[in-house]
């Protein structure tokens, strides 16, 4: 598949106080996605879809912002594309939370601060697991469904 192409078939947008609420939550959902590449106890990849979720209904300024985002407009547009993560994002991801979590649970005395961590971390990796995985893609890289010569 093209991830190219910024100007996916949208949804119609949502009109009133339905259209407020998305394009609140959409921006919400954007910074807690940008405290999220910092902290490591708040993930940023929920909150990324949540976002161009919300702004694909809200507001085609706000979603083409998101898509054209040189750090996050990738992973969003492969999203909406395909459904799934590339391999080397969830790599990443994977290291950062390990890294962080035993980071935390180590520095922490108190051992039901350590428990919830622990949990958390889990909980963080089962859910990166669980999202559908693809291949890293090349710039200028042929589509898996173009016919090969």
């Amino acid at each position: 598949m093209d991830l190219e192409p910024l100007e996916a078939p949208s949804p119609r947008l949502a009109r009133g106080p339905w259209r407020v609420v998305l394009l609140a939550a959409g921006l919400v959902s954007t910074t807690l996605a940008l405290v999220g590449a910092f902290l490591p106890v708040l993930p940023t990849t929920p909150f990324l879809l949540l976002a161009g979720a919300c702004f694909a209904r809200s507001s085609a300024r706000f979603h083409r912002k998101l898509l054209e985002n040189r750090a996050f407009g990738p992973y969003v547009r492969q999203w909406q594309a395909d459904r799934s993560v590339p391999r080397s994002a969830k790599r990443k991801a994977y290291g950062l939370v390990v890294a962080t979590f035993a980071l935390s649970i180590a520095v922490v005395d108190h051992t039901e601060l350590r428990v919830m961590l622990a949990s958390l971390g889990t909980v963080l990796v089962v859910f990166l697991w669980w999202l559908p995985t693809t291949e890293d893609r090349r710039p200028g890289a042929p589509d898996d469904e173009s016919p090969t010569a």
